[in-house]
């Protein structure tokens, strides 16, 4: 079957006929034969540009891109043909495809996450403009999906600073990922990451640094106290919190003595 259709475009290519060798990619194209279709579109391409076809044509050799799994290309071509095209009857399904495309090329979370952050762009936009689509569930389901994924980035990326000791930047990243996601499914994680961060900072400081850092370690912990109330996790805090505390106590009354 793979030597007939070569064949099928080889005949066509020779043929000098555009009319023929459309007319074959076609036929290829709906016998599912995509390498071969997007090969003969493209070589008719220039031949209709300008025309009734030229549409048909771009949007056709596109899918067969996408039905290959070759989203890169397929995204490029289906770009171009929403730009270019904003009148064709295919555009729900351009727009539609251009989105699949980014979201099947968004990595795991560990990965860096600028081709998720495309691909929700694309799928809000086809959301806005497709309220009434058929697929609108499953698009929705996707943006949940890549928001979920940033999440967790976010959440990784705070707690690799945490794993490797750099615990005033671990505060800052989880800060920062708790503000950018507040309904983060890791936000109790977090949460205790940064006080056990800012414990560990205030332990590990200069002596005229603690005094601030057990007081702002404190913060932290009645912020997680009050959240999570129930937490197995705050025997453990607790007796971080203890030591703060007395560091506190202790240099206040030396503090209070020196007077």
């Amino acid at each position: 079957m793979l030597i007939a259709s070569c064949s099928v475009v080889n005949t066509a290519l020779k043929s000098g006929d555009p009319e023929f060798a459309y007319k074959q990619a076609l036929d290829l194209y709906e016998k599912e034969k995509w390498d071969q279709a997007s090969t003969l579109f493209e070589a008719c391409r220039h031949i209709y540009m300008g025309t009734p076809r030229e549409d048909s044509l771009s949007f056709y050799n596109a899918r067969c891109k996408f039905k290959t799994h070759r989203y890169d290309d397929a995204a490029t071509l289906f770009d171009e043909f929403r730009r270019k095209f904003g009148r064709s009857p295919f555009m729900e399904d351009a727009e539609g495809m251009y989105a699949l495309c980014y979201y099947y090329m968004a990595p795991s979370p560990e990965r860096d996450q600028s081709l998720t952050s495309q691909a929700i762009i694309a799928i809000t936009e086809f959301i806005s403009r497709y309220p009434e689509s058929k697929n609108i569930d499953k698009f929705n389901d996707m943006l949940d999906d890549l928001t979920g994924r940033l999440m967790k980035k976010s959440y990784l990326n705070a707690y690799t600073y945490y794993k490797i000791g750099r615990y005033k930047s671990a505060i800052v990243a989880f800060k920062n990922a708790m503000k950018s996601h507040p309904n983060s499914p890791y936000t109790e994680e977090m949460m205790y990451y940064t006080t056990v961060s800012a414990y560990r900072l205030a332990e590990n400081s200069i002596e005229s640094k603690q005094l601030d850092r057990y007081l702002a370690m404190l913060d932290h912990y009645y912020s997680y106290l009050a959240e999570y109330p129930e937490s197995k996790r705050l025997k453990e805090l607790e007796r971080m919190a203890k030591d703060a505390r007395n560091f506190i106590d202790k240099n206040r009354k030396t503090t209070d003595s020196s007077l």
